[in-house]
């Protein structure tokens, strides 16, 4: 009988945790998170959110913002010990509005088994790709 993995796919987890996004399954999202995640906007302007709570209040706050928001992933890329890039285009309509808001952006994960120690959100997408590739380098 051959052996199963015991490591994750941190490729396929990534799309599971944006699929739950797109489903507003806040649950879910949060299961991915230990108790001292950290989601770190601040490349965008927005701030870093440490531990569960404050994490959970920031994605609360921004899915609550818009009638409308789906995430595409275009795409997930794993660059070993535990750091993956995805590049997602964000499309929503805030409440209250006709109009629609898109961008694209990537997000740099750090993983700790099957959970993200770390999102980092950036707007610009080489910047992020660079500091994945050094994360993964330096956590090599």
């Amino acid at each position: 009988m051959a052996e199963e993995s015991t490591t994750p796919d941190l490729a396929e987890l990534t799309r599971k945790q944006f699929e739950a996004v797109n489903r507003r399954d806040l649950e879910t999202v949060m299961s991915f998170c230990p108790p001292d995640g950290v989601y770190d906007v601040s490349p965008s302007g927005l701030g870093t959110f440490e531990g569960q709570a404050a994490v959970r209040g920031f994605i609360k706050d921004w899915w609550d913002s818009f009638e409308d928001l789906r995430f595409e992933l275009e795409e997930v890329l794993d660059l070993g010990h535990g750091v993956v890039l995805a590049v997602a285009r964000q499309d929503a309509r805030p409440l209250d509005s006709a109009g629609r808001v898109q961008r694209r952006e990537a997000y740099v994960l750090q993983w700790a088994g099957s959970t993200t120690e770390r999102v980092t959100t950036y707007a610009d997408i080489d910047a992020a790709r660079a500091a994945a590739e050094r994360l993964a380098e330096e956590r090599a």
